[in-house]
């Protein structure tokens, strides 16, 4: 018989912990709203959610490894957003948040969420912070959620 493993939205007993850029506060503030939402709703209680602001976009993936490593956390979600001005700034800044979060989930079993919008415009990171898009926050947590069951399963 096939034996299948499928991830639950249910935040269970673990903790999260979510990492959130104060750079572009006006977004990743809804982003976090939107994560701490999706997760009291499956039914995480307050204790169960630890936030960590760090100043922008660069600084998640260096707490973001610290929490991971420390064994203390179900998952791990990174919340910010990268608007593209007028320099070449918002490339190196996406390159780096996208490889760290990456380079987390290669070196650690602690799932790390990608939820760092990168946006060409402010109105689209509006739309993805709770309007036309949906809510990014909201979206990463559902899969910290689903992947801490995941993980949960093979171990």
């Amino acid at each position: 018989m096939i034996q299948e493993i499928k991830g639950q939205l249910t935040p269970g007993k673990g903790n999260y912990s979510i990492v959130v850029s104060r750079f572009n506060e006006f977004i990743t503030s809804k982003l976090l709203g939107g994560a701490i939402d999706c997760l009291q709703r499956h039914g995480a209680s307050d204790e169960q959610i630890h936030v960590v602001w760090v100043p922008g976009a660069c600084e998640i993936t260096q707490a973001a490894k610290k929490l991971a490593s420390s064994g203390k956390y179900a998952a791990v979600i990174c919340l910010g957003a990268v608007i593209r001005g007028q320099t070449s700034h918002y490339d190196y800044v996406c390159q780096q948040v996208v490889r760290g979060i990456g380079q987390i989930n290669y070196d650690y079993a602690t799932p790390t969420v990608f939820g760092v919008l990168t946006c060409e415009t402010f109105e689209q990171a509006v739309e993805r912070a709770g309007t036309k898009m949906g809510n990014a926050g909201s979206d990463a947590a559902r899969t910290a959620m689903e992947m801490a069951n995941v993980i949960g399963q093979i171990e």
